[in-house]
């Protein structure tokens, strides 16, 4: 058996159809229902003995699943080794395998109760076997209850397979309610909607245990695992001139230090040259904040133009605004062809007069998703992987749909980031992934490539200063500062 937090090169994520595929096939084949059951519940044992080490009272929350049969080898395991046990339960009587399991526990003495929320909060570990892989829609109300008694109690949870309540396949919610997990055991492989969206914040840590079961050669997660992407190093007679012109466009009225953080966030990326064509009052900031930065002039038509050819790669949107200037500004970027990232209010004119723009990255969070697609940003939340898949159908371009385990979509696939953090929920985050895209691109990265390779560097930049500081506190401008380290894994040795 393989226990891990997924911390492995090359790792993917699975649909729930395959992951039931593969235990069935496991069934059918060699391992017998009890014998996976009995790996399961050992494996679930030794993972609670390791994040909670000095836990000794160890309540368990059982549905009528085989969830439950996990849970009743736990509890054996547990009982074995000292440990009081509480065991509550939605139903009185098991069958099949988790049947099997409940005899064996039973004759050593164990018995499950009643749902109570004063016994659960007498424990040192409450473990969540309410509801497994298997349920689909909303909660019944004896599930809801027991739910409800998990998060009454006010204990550590360690979810087995998944938390109670939250889609695995699709990243949300079956219903209005589910558990909330410190550490989410994931038998079989890893199920993707455990990374992103509500699902990803009521896992907690995942980890993940195959159960030794092999995996079929020809049989490929649904979801890659954004990794650091290998920049190309540069020649020693680089100049200027060969890391690429990135053009920013927005700073519009009382948004000028959208503007001016994504300028320097490119800048800082690593572009040859960036320029910035904003409002005059922002374009007088830019010798104090950004003096790298150039401004050339953009106010009539020829200028745009002129501005926009001369770029390798737009950025449109922040503090762009929706006025006549700002759809000027968008009318002359998507004129132009030039390979661009749009974010911000860029992506709410898009949303106003959709069509397909290839050459564009979109970088939206739920709410611009959500008027990009028509619908409401809980539609998006609920399947974050159709969203980003129908925002890529309908606009050709490559995808990042930004939040809790950001997804990155194109032609090529899907990616998600396992990295970031809640203290990166501050304002000019946004702007700061745009410029560090925009550069990555004009530095000759392909789109999906240069999509992973920002998000990635953006969270893990975000994880480190976090983890030195602390999340509240945590600004857009900290992040520009912290990414250099991210940004060259492999420094060139110096000259002897």
């Amino acid at each position: 058996m393989a226990v891990s937090d997924l911390d492995l090169p090359g790792d993917g994520f699975f649909s729930l159809e395959q992951v039931r595929a593969l235990d069935a096939a496991a069934i059918a084949g060699a391992w017998p229902g009890r014998e996976l059951m009995e790996r399961a519940g050992l494996s679930a044992w030794r993972l609670l003995q390791q994040c909670w080490p000095q836990a000794r009272r160890i309540a368990l929350v059982l549905g009528s699943g085989n969830n439950a049969g996990d849970a009743w080898v736990l509890a054996r395991w547990a009982h074995l080794h000292g440990c009081e046990i509480e065991l509550q339960a939605t139903v009185s009587v098991w069958s099949g395998a988790a049947g099997e399991a409940a005899a064996l526990a039973e004759a050593r003495g164990l018995r499950a109760g009643a749902i109570s929320v004063e016994r659960l909060a007498g424990a040192d570990v409450v473990v969540d076997a309410i509801l497994g892989s298997g349920s689909r829609g909303a909660p019944r109300a004896d599930a809801e209850a027991a739910i409800m008694a998990i998060r009454a109690c006010a204990r550590p949870v360690l979810a087995l397979d998944l938390p109670s309540g939250v889609d695995a396949d699709r990243g949300g919610l079956l219903g209005s309610v589910a558990v909330r997990a410190d550490c989410t055991l994931s038998f079989v492989a890893a199920k993707r909607g455990l990374y992103t969206g509500a699902a990803a914040a009521h896992a907690g840590r995942v980890w993940v245990d195959d159960l030794g079961i092999d995996r079929c050669p020809t049989l490929r997660p649904t979801v890659h695992d954004v990794h650091a992407v290998e920049l190309p190093r540069r020649a020693g007679d680089a100049h200027k001139g060969a890391q690429g012109h990135v053009l920013v466009l927005g700073g519009n009225h009382g948004m000028a230090g959208a503007a001016l953080l994504c300028a320097r966030a490119a800048a800082r990326a690593g572009a040859g040259r960036v320029s910035l064509i904003a409002r005059p009052f922002t374009l007088q900031a830019v010798p104090m904040r950004v003096p790298e930065v150039m401004t050339p002039p953009g106010e009539s038509a020829a200028e745009l133009a002129a501005a926009v050819q001369g770029a390798e790669v737009c950025a449109l949107g922040p503090g762009l605004g929706r006025d006549d200037w700002a759809q000027r500004l968008y009318a002359a970027v998507q004129g132009g062809g030039r390979p661009c990232v749009l974010d911000a209010d860029a992506l709410r004119l898009l949303a106003a007069q959709p069509c397909a723009w290839p050459q564009a990255v979109i970088t939206p969070h739920p709410g611009e998703a959500a008027a990009l697609l028509g619908v409401d940003s809980a539609t998006v939340q609920a399947d974050r992987f159709a969203a980003a898949a129908e925002l890529h159908r309908r606009y050709a371009a490559t995808v990042v749909l930004k939040g809790n385990g950001s997804l990155i979509h194109s032609a090529a696939g899907t990616w998600l980031c396992r990295a970031g953090n809640p203290g990166m929920a501050s304002a000019g985050m946004g702007d700061v992934l745009t410029g560090l895209l925009a550069a990555l691109l004009a530095q000759g990265l392909a789109a999906p490539s240069a999509a992973q390779a920002a998000v990635w560097i953006h969270a893990r930049s975000g994880d480190r200063l976090a983890a030195q500081r602390g999340q509240r506190g945590l600004l857009a401008s900290d992040i520009i500062e912290a990414w250099q380290e991210d940004l060259n894994p492999c420094n060139a040795a110096p000259r002897p």
